[in-house]
C-alpha cells in the first residue's frame, strides 16, 4: 500500500522550534505548524485563525501569481482544494528558514491525486480515470507582520516535471484517501463547504 505521510509537513517545523529560543521566532513557527496541521485536517476554521483577516496568497508558477487574497478568496481556494481531490500529500521540509518577519520552507512534495487534476495540473498521465503519485519543488513564505500570533498571507513558489508521476494500482491506495474521494463525491454541494 502507497505511504502517504502528512506529519512530515510539520515535523521539521517542530524540531526547528525545539532549538529557537527567540519569543517572536517561537510563536510564528508555532503558527505555522498550526496551519499544516489544519491543513492535513482539512479545516477551514482553524486555518483561518491562523491568518490576518484579509490575508493575501501570492503563489508563482510560470511567472504568474495565481493566488487568492482577501478571506473570501482563501476561503474559496482552500474549498477548491479539497474539492477537487487533491487534499492528501506529504512536505517534508529540506530546509526552514526564521527570521523576524518570515518562516520560509523548501519541500519536494509528493501529492496523490486523481489522474483528472493531474492532467488539469499540467502532468502528463495516460489516464484520467486512474490515480497517481505527483512530485513538485515548492519553497513557502509565510509572511507575518506586527503580530507574530497570525500570518499575513503565503508566497509559494513552484515547480515541476510535467513526467513526474508514478501511477498507483487501485489495491494500493491507502484508506485515507479513498475516504476522502467517498466524503467529498458524497457530500451534497459536491464537498464539504466548512473544511479545508
Amino acid at each position: 500500500m502507497i505511504s502517504i505521510d502528512q506529519s512530515k509537513m510539520w515535523t521539521a517545523l517542530e524540531v526547528r522550534l525545539a532549538v529557537t529560543k527567540n519569543p517572536r521566532h517561537r510563536a510564528m513557527l508555532e503558527v505555522v505548524i498550526e496551519h499544516a496541521k489544519a491543513e492535513a485536517a482539512r479545516s477551514l476554521e482553524r486555518l483561518l485563525d491562523t491568518l490576518v483577516d484579509e490575508p493575501e496568497y501570492h503563489f508563482w508558477v510560470g511567472g504568474r501569481d495565481i493566488g487568492p487574497k482577501g478571506a473570501a478568496g482563501v476561503q474559496q481556494y482552500y474549498r477548491d482544494f479539497v474539492n477537487s481531490g487533491g487534499a492528501i500529500f506529504e512536505s517534508p521540509k529540506d530546509r526552514v528558514v526564521v527570521d523576524d518577519h518570515n518562516v520560509v520552507s523548501e519541500a519536494e512534495v509528493r501529492n496523490l491525486i486523481p489522474g483528472a487534476v493531474a492532467r488539469r495540473r499540467g502532468y502528463g498521465v495516460p489516464d484520467d480515470a486512474g490515480h497517481y503519485i505527483v512530485r513538485f519543488r515548492n519553497v513557502v513564505f509565510f509572511e507575518f507582520g506586527d503580530d507574530p500570533t497570525r500570518a499575513l498571507g503565503e508566497d509559494s513558489y513552484t515547480t515541476f516535471d510535467p513526467a513526474a508521476f508514478e501511477r498507483v494500482d487501485d489495491s494500493e491506495l491507502p484508506p485515507t484517501y479513498v475516504d476522502y474521494l467517498a466524503a467529498i463525491a458524497d457530500a451534497p454541494t459536491g464537498g464539504p463547504q466548512t473544511r479545508a
